[in-house]
């Protein structure tokens, strides 16, 4: 019910979610018939659809690769967040699992759901990473050792100072920049991009990852996982745990506000990193979750609901950026139109106004002076309340006809 009410909000949703639907559907079948690939393929698309379609565009080796570099790093990411595993068991395990991934009988039994099965039949996953060329098997064994050691480092230490923060977010998604950044140029397609470039990648998707999983990860069972840093937070509360209760409301979004602020100073690597790609599948694989993310601060930035529940982009949304995303004035049109809506909502009262609206303009500036804006989609689109009728009838009976076809297709496979 709630889908089709944000349909009928917004009707210019509905053909991006029809294409996502049926790519996401092709995608599906074309999953490998070699069993460990099949696995891989399959697990890919359960704990990420959406980049998994983006990785389909990929060709078929340098797609190979990021499937396995994506679940090895899931996996290593899949033993550091099980919080139920002791410190002394999982550290050895965070700082041993670059030489796992040349087992082919290796596994470990931790995490839930599609997680659990990923670690269990991980000898899957192992078998593939064995078969990609040598390039490949460096450049993800060298991210996968400097991440796992970076992890077995923080499970003993807070995130106490911004510079922890950082260094925090460079282990677990600065490295996974600079190990994308290693196998597109294996691939031969690009140019080995600069580390600090390729780590704000990382970095900027991870922060915005943080700002909104506030809640989930505070009240993670059996204990609470802590990322925002205490530099940033004790200015506004005793405990990181208070910004969830409603007699805080008013410092909890100051300090959501100061987390998106920092967030933003990573927007203008990610931008020159973009600029620098010549692969039109790598550019799109690169740029959809970039986008995403600044959306997601523009969401978040001033809104309490980020301690209340989760705060993430309609699904029309999503599938519009898949659709839209496919050069470089199509990024600079979303950042520019994401940044404009996260300026709107800053309160001149609010303690960083001043940091936030010079950092939204540094953005605003680049996206400007591309020369480029006059070429973009527009991504925040005002719905009008006046459809008329017609265009609401036009929309059920696509929406019927998609759905009689999708059953059809179904009953048949």
């Amino acid at each position: 019910m709630g889908s089709l009410r944000a349909i009928l909000k917004h009707p210019e949703d509905l053909y991006p979610l029809v294409k996502l639907k049926l790519a996401a559907r092709s995608a599906e079948k074309q999953i490998p018939a070699e069993p460990h690939w099949g696995f891989c393929y399959s697990m890919l698309h359960k704990v990420s659809r959406s980049f998994a379609l983006v990785i389909q565009q990929l060709d078929t080796d340098l797609r190979d690769a990021v499937c396995i570099f994506y679940l090895v790093l899931r996996a290593l990411d899949t033993v550091e967040d099980d919080t139920s595993i002791a410190a002394d068991v999982k550290v050895p395990i965070l700082m041993a699992f670059h030489q796992h991934i040349y087992d082919r009988e290796w596994h470990f039994s931790c995490g839930t759901k599609e997680y659990k099965v990923l670690m269990d039949e991980f000898h899957h996953v192992s078998t593939a990473f064995l078969e990609l060329g040598r390039g490949y098997q460096e450049a993800i064994e060298d991210i996968t050792m400097r991440m796992g050691a970076g992890m077995a480092k923080f499970i003993c230490k807070e995130v106490e100072t911004i510079d922890d923060y950082d260094e925090y977010c460079h282990y677990v998604a600065g490295l996974v920049g600079l190990g994308l950044s290693k196998l597109f140029h294996a691939s031969g397609k690009e140019d080995l991009a600069s580390d600090s470039l390729s780590n704000s990648m990382g970095l900027f998707l991870q922060k915005t990852n943080i700002i909104r999983d506030y809640l989930e990860d505070i009240n993670e069972i059996p204990k609470s996982r802590m990322f925002w840093p205490r530099q940033i937070w004790s200015k506004y509360v005793n405990k990181l745990e208070d910004l969830k209760y409603e007699e805080n409301s008013v410092k909890a979004v100051q300090c959501l506000n100061d987390m998106v602020t920092n967030a933003l100073l990573h927007a203008e690597d990610a931008l020159k990193y973009m600029a620098a790609l010549r692969d039109p599948s790598i550019f799109r694989f690169c740029a959809i979750p970039q986008i995403m993310a600044i959306g997601t601060l523009a969401l978040c930035y001033n809104n309490i609901e980020v301690f209340r529940g989760v705060v993430k982009m309609r699904r029309g949304l999503t599938a519009k950026i898949i659709d839209r995303t496919k050069t470089i004035s199509d990024v600079y049109g979303a950042f520019y139109d994401f940044s404009r809506m996260l300026k709107y909502k800053v309160d001149d009262d609010d303690p960083n106004a001043r940091k936030t609206k010079d950092s939204l303009e540094v953005i605003l500036k680049i996206c400007r002076d591309s020369g480029t804006l006059n070429q973009r989609n527009s991504y925040i689109i005002q719905s009008n309340p006046q459809y008329n009728a017609t265009l609401i009838v036009v929309l059920f009976v696509i929406l019927a006809m998609l759905l009689a076809y999708l059953s059809a297709s179904r009953s048949t496979i």
